[in-house]
């Protein structure tokens, strides 16, 4: 099986990603999922036994396998998610230290209302999520996001 580059995760998102409320919505809608997921994660704790190994939560192996997948792709890329990962996480951990239950709340009220906002969007679009044809575009959205970004900031990404 032939992994696909970079430039054909990107295209084969924005195939469905061409309505302009759409994009609209997705570009709002998916950094929030991302945050949410990764704070609803953080806080549910792995058994101790697989802390001494740097396990304490479930986004932890998450955003490891994350990471090497992006980095297959891109290490520029790749490099920008770290940023926005360390920046969720010392949010998590500026939040829990205020009381866990409020970030938990937070995460799930707003993955709902976020993942509403993104079918939606599809329903303008006319088209299915990419995710339905393969789960791996749920890990593109947020690279999406961020080559546009970068394409605007003119950073420049490499596709392998």
């Amino acid at each position: 099986m032939q992994q696909r580059s970079l430039q054909q995760w990107l295209s084969e998102y924005s195939e469905t990603h061409q309505n302009p409320i759409n994009k609209r919505i997705h570009f709002v809608c998916v950094p929030v999922i991302l945050f949410c997921t990764l704070g609803l994660l953080w806080q549910l704790p792995l058994p101790s036994a697989l802390h001494s190994i740097g396990l304490a939560n479930a986004a932890i192996p998450l955003i490891a396998l994350s990471l090497i997948f992006y980095l297959t792709l891109s290490l520029s890329l790749t490099i920008g998610m770290v940023v926005i990962v360390a920046l969720c996480i010392w949010v998590f951990e500026s939040y829990i230290s205020y009381g866990p239950s409020e970030l938990w709340l937070l995460c799930a009220v707003l993955f709902v209302i976020t993942w509403i906002g993104q079918f939606i969007g599809h329903a303008y679009e006319g088209k299915k999520p990419s995710f339905f044809k393969d789960l791996q575009f749920l890990l593109i959205g947020p690279l999406w996001i961020l080559a546009f970004i970068y394409r605007k900031l003119s950073i420049p990404f490499e596709t392998h």
